[in-house]
């Protein structure tokens, strides 16, 4: 607890335990501030905001909190007993915004000010967040949507009637259709996963099946770009996952290994077995991943090459969904990558 030492002159023991006890008990960070614009006092969650290590009482607020309207206001609830609200942005180590509120009160006969800082930085970091996947989802709808609808036109003008072209374009139509389709089973499938009402049952699978599988699936278009496929586990190598989880993991990882790997190129799969976690990699022999972006392909609609991406489709969500189910898993997905010699994306699961 803080300790109010004599604000002001005759104030009592009584206010003095009273408003101590009310700023120590919000989580928010509060400061009083006296006619001189010096910090009379601060609750715990404000020392930990603003202190840097040291004791802030006494000190200037403007030594604490640099911001002319933030002074403005103090001084003005100082002077005319008016209370105000403003939002603020500090910059230190990291960004942090506040909502915040001015309050003028007056304790033993001298005026003062309550300031109260409400951490607004998640929120805005989620409002950002919110803002970049409906831009985002917005572009990856209006592509086929504007692709279908052309057709459709042209369809309406006549070239229903051309019998060269019309299954072409109802082909085009029907793509764009699956497009849609695909990204919208990927949003819907995400937003479970991130609310937490996928669940998953654990038993030991033999990977080499499941891998096997997956490039029968894919082998028609692994042979469009002739790229060859390899399956590197031992038959008889087992991990602990979910075996419908585990399969759709590595269809997005080994499905991004064939659709960005160069002609004649080769994707490999293998499971190797470290300590208490077992790790199957998927790797290829495409052009590779720049270092700024290693770290960001598992974000939603990131792509590291939009017009590569735009060429092979996808739906940008591939990624960040392997993310989430591994680590629903308990484990992680990582990924190490050299241009021009391809990348290798690894999931680690733990033993058992």
């Amino acid at each position: 607890m803080i300790a109010i030492e004599e604000i002001a002159t005759g104030i009592t023991t009584d206010e003095d335990e009273l408003l101590s006890s009310f700023l120590n008990a919000s989580r928010e960070a509060a400061l009083l501030i006296n006619r001189n614009t010096r910090i009379s006092a601060a609750n715990a969650a404000a020392q930990r905001a603003f202190g840097r290590g040291e004791s802030i009482e006494h000190r200037r607020l403007a030594e604490i909190v640099r911001d002319g309207e933030l002074h403005a206001a103090v001084l003005n609830a100082l002077e005319t007993q008016s209370s105000a609200d403003l939002q603020l942005e500090l910059v230190a180590s990291e960004i942090r915004n506040f909502d915040v509120h001015v309050s003028p009160i007056s304790l033993g006969g001298e005026p003062h000010a309550i300031v109260v800082f409400y951490d607004i930085t998640l929120v805005e970091k989620l409002e950002r967040v919110r803002q970049e996947f409906l831009s985002n989802i917005s572009h990856e709808l209006r592509t086929p949507l504007t692709s279908i609808l052309a057709f459709v036109e042209t369809l309406e003008d006549g070239a229903i009637d051309d019998h060269k072209n019309n299954r072409h374009f109802l082909n085009v139509i029907r793509r764009n259709a699956e497009r849609m389709h695909a990204l919208i089973a990927d949003i819907l499938e995400l937003s479970l996963i991130e609310s937490g009402k996928v669940g998953i049952e654990k038993r030991h699978v033999k990977v080499s099946t499941v891998v096997d599988e997956i490039f029968a699936s894919l082998s028609s278009k692994a042979a469009e770009r002739n790229v060859n496929l390899e399956n590197r586990i031992a038959e008889e190598a087992t991990v602990f996952a979910d075996s419908a989880r585990l399969e759709q993991m590595l269809t997005n990882l080994i499905d991004n290994a064939v659709k960005f790997n160069r002609v004649d190129g080769v994707v490999s799969v293998d499971c190797v077995s470290e300590g208490d976690s077992q790790i199957i990699t998927v790797s290829d022999t495409g052009e590779g991943i720049l270092p700024e972006h290693q770290q960001r392909i598992f974000e939603r609609f990131y792509r590291a090459d939009r017009s590569r991406a735009r060429e092979v489709g996808g739906t940008g969500l591939g990624l960040a969904i392997v993310k989430h189910l591994a680590r629903l898993h308990g484990g992680e997905v990582t990924v190490r990558s050299r241009l021009t010699e391809g990348s290798v994306f690894s999931i680690v699961l733990a033993a058992e």
